[in-house]
């Protein structure tokens, strides 16, 4: 076998190097040839391939985007050759967005720049914060979006305002000031409106583990957050933050967007950007080619246990033995060692649910916990930790959490990886 298939997928040559990895497979296009599974594909501006030896003959090799789209090439392995395969998304609005164009959060630039206006999105989770109204050929000019949105940093909030009384007191006022001073304890920062390329309609914020990339910091606490505010449109943004050396990026899009949602977050790690991204789309399977190894860290101190926790999420959704496993673990140490991280201890309760024979009473306990710790980081969680808590009917103490935990769900994007609340409706 030497014929080889190099394969690397390509972004917007202008702005960053945006180093990621996604997941592909390699199919024989007839009965004959190599089948190769869950291949890591390298993606950035002109990144180097990766190549797979493969027996002579044609191919169709796939890659699966973390939006959830394939992309799909027809190639020819020779022998004694390495074949290119090149997949093409040098089609980002702007370069200062791509990285927000291959994780599916903005439309391709033949869309974005069309000459017939904005074009409806595909779900609710897509639709404007400030909501124009269509014309009637189902269009929204692209000047009817001129409501500037106003970005406000939290980074030391209140930890008694992370509770789900708190967060749901927030959406009950529409007449309230500010929602940031509200969670704060230091003082709140508005910040500029970024001066990148299509900032007007799509700005786009970076946060790094002290706060604002391009902006004035302050005291950082245990939890960070974004306040985005449009035509009295309100969304509370959980930052994963600090995420190691790895930027956090934040895209407002209030134009109707047919692809992303319109407050999207994402982490600019080259490594396990794309598989937090596949976790949000519920492909666990996926993304545990590129977060398992995640998991391996919680053996000891993480130096990233928000990392930790979405390879935990992955581990417990893909792994069903019911029998001790070696990152049992670290589960446990997850849940025990960072008690302002409420994800460690609904994968440490979901996990003793799971598990037959296991101490119910311990599992409910955690659960309790776990919704008393406040609102998770991870949309999942809130997910996970609503259905567990049914697991106990007849507790009334597990009854009113529950209630409490789905009325938040009610107001969150579940499209997005990160718990992004949608407080209060625009008045547009």
């Amino acid at each position: 076998m030497t014929a080889a298939l190099a394969v690397r997928l390509l972004l917007s040559p202008t702005g960053e190097f945006n180093e990621a990895v996604i997941v592909g497979d390699i199919r024989p296009a007839g009965l004959d040839g190599t089948s190769l599974r869950n291949i890591l594909v390298p993606c950035g501006r002109s990144p180097e391939p990766t190549s797979y030896p493969v027996d002579p003959g044609r191919y169709l090799v796939s890659v699966t985007l973390p939006s959830g789209m394939v992309l799909t090439k027809d190639a020819e392995a020779v022998d004694g050759r390495s074949a290119p395969v090149d997949f093409d998304m040098t089609d980002s609005p702007y370069g200062t967005h791509a990285w927000q164009y291959l994780m599916g959060n903005i439309e391709p630039e033949r869309v974005y720049h069309g000459a017939t206006g904005v074009p409806l999105p595909e779900s609710v989770a897509s639709r404007s914060m400030i909501a124009p109204a269509a014309a009637d050929d189902g269009f929204l000019p692209e000047s009817a979006v001129d409501v500037p949105a106003r970005a406000t940093w939290v980074g030391d909030s209140l930890p008694a305002r992370w509770s789900y009384a708190s967060m749901l007191a927030l959406e009950q006022d529409p007449a309230r000031p500010s929602v940031a001073p509200l969670i704060a304890r230091s003082a709140p920062r508005p910040l500029p409106v970024p001066a990148d390329h299509g900032a007007d309609v799509t700005p786009l914020y970076r946060f790094g583990p002290d706060g604002p990339v391009s902006a004035a910091g302050g005291p950082v606490g245990e939890r960070q957050f974004l306040v985005v505010e449009a035509a009295g449109a309100v969304r509370l943004v959980t930052l994963p933050l600090p995420w190691g050396t790895s930027e956090v990026e934040v895209l407002v899009n209030l134009r109707q967007s047919p692809t992303g949602s319109a407050v999207a977050v994402t982490v600019r790690d080259p490594r396990l950007g794309a598989g937090i991204a596949y976790m949000a789309q519920g492909a666990l399977d996926t993304a545990a080619h590129l977060l398992t190894d995640v998991g391996k860290a919680l053996h000891s101190a993480p130096a990233n246990p928000l990392a930790a926790a979405a390879g935990s999420y992955v581990l417990l959704g893909t792994d069903h033995r019911a029998d001790e496993t070696h990152w049992d673990p670290w589960l446990r140490l997850l849940a025990d060692r960072y008690p302002w991280l409420s994800d460690g201890a609904i994968l440490k309760a979901v996990r003793l649910l799971r598990r037959p024979g296991a101490d119910l009473r311990e599992a409910r306990n955690g659960l309790v916990d776990a919704f008393d710790r406040g609102i998770p980081f991870y949309t999942l969680g809130l997910t996970w930790l609503a259905d567990g808590l049914a697991a106990f009917p007849d507790d009334p103490e597990c009854a009113t959490r529950l209630d409490q935990v789905r009325r938040l769900s009610w107001l969150a994007d579940m499209r997005e990886p990160f718990l992004i609340l949608d407080l209060r409706q625009g008045s547009a």
